[in-house]
């Protein structure tokens, strides 16, 4: 991860993740071209929101943490750049879009 990623703190309920490639490369050392590799969607938290505020004042806060491994729905999430990185794949999602948190 680079330093400019570690720079965006997400707000609110807010998580960043860094989405995980795929391989690229075969177990018997076949390079795959990258049209034939498909789109994991699987990432890794990279920073998380304080949370929601409710009505009342109370906080909510978000149940993952920095490191923790999510499933990621096939659609949404913000994409963002950081000028540093040209390879990594990094999207905002709410707490709530995330689908799991893999073991």
């Amino acid at each position: 991860m680079s330093a400019a990623a570690k720079r965006i703190i997400p707000l609110l309920d807010r998580v960043l993740i860094q989405r995980v490639k795929a391989e690229t490369k075969t177990a018997s050392g076949i390079l795959l071209p990258e049209k034939a590799v498909e789109k994991l969607n699987e990432g890794v938290v990279v920073a998380v929101g304080p949370g929601n505020v409710t009505k009342e004042g109370k906080s909510i806060p978000v149940g993952l943490a920095e490191g923790d491994r999510v499933l990621l729905p096939s659609y949404g999430g913000s994409p963002v750049k950081v000028s540093s990185s040209k390879e990594d794949d990094f999207l905002l999602y709410r707490a709530e879009e995330i689908l799991a948190k893999l073991q």
